[in-house]
C-alpha cells in the first residue's frame, strides 16, 4: 500500500507527519521573513528583497549583473525584476549601465549608497538571525541545521526550471 493511500480524510491529511514538518518550516519561514523584513524596513528604510537584491550584486562586483541574471537568482520574472531595479534606482541604491560585452545590454550594480546601505543592512540583519533564528536551537544542532538547510534550498533550486 502507498503512503498516499493511507490518507483517506482531510483529517488525517491535516496530521500527517510529512505535511505538519513541512507546514511547520513554512510557518517559521513566513514568519521570520516578516519579523526579520520588518526590521530592516524600519530600521533601513529597504524591503527584505530589495536588500536581497543588494546582497546578490554585491557578490557580482563592480560590472554588475543584467536583469535577467537578478530574476533567476530571486526567482523573479524579468518584469518584476525590472519592477524592483527601477525603485532601487529611484531610491539611489543602484545604477544600470551599458555592458562592456553587449552594448545593447544594460547591467545593474551597486551605487555608493547601495553599498552602504548593504553593510549597514547586514548588520541589522545578522543581529536579528543570531535573536530569532539562531538563539532558539539547541547549540549542538546549529551546525547541522544549517547545513540540511543549505541541501534543500539547493536541490529546490536545482528543480526550478531556468529563465529562457
Amino acid at each position: 500500500m502507498s503512503e498516499q493511500a493511507g490518507i483517506r480524510t482531510a483529517k488525517e491529511a491535516a496530521d500527517h507527519e510529512l505535511i505538519l514538518a513541512f507546514g511547520r518550516l513554512q510557518g517559521a519561514a513566513n514568519r521570520l521573513e516578516y519579523i526579520l523584513g520588518r526590521a530592516l524596513e524600519e530600521e533601513c528604510g529597504i524591503s527584505h528583497l530589495m536588500f536581497e537584491v543588494l546582497l546578490i550584486l554585491g557578490r557580482a562586483g563592480a560590472p554588475g549583473m543584467s536583469m535577467r541574471a537578478i530574476a533567476q537568482e530571486q526567482v523573479l520574472t524579468t518584469g518584476g525584476a525590472t519592477r524592483l531595479v527601477d525603485r532601487m534606482v529611484a531610491a539611489g541604491l543602484v545604477a544600470r549601465t551599458d555592458s562592456p560585452e553587449d552594448r545593447r545590454a544594460k547591467l545593474v550594480r551597486l551605487t555608493p549608497l547601495g553599498e552602504e546601505t548593504a553593510v549597514h543592512a547586514s548588520q541589522v540583519h545578522v543581529a536579528n538571525i543570531k535573536r530569532y533564528f539562531v538563539a532558539p536551537l539547541p547549540a549542538e544542532d546549529r551546525e547541522r541545521f544549517a547545513e540540511d538547510l543549505r541541501i534543500l534550498s539547493h536541490t529546490a533550486r536545482d528543480v526550478l526550471p531556468r529563465l529562457p
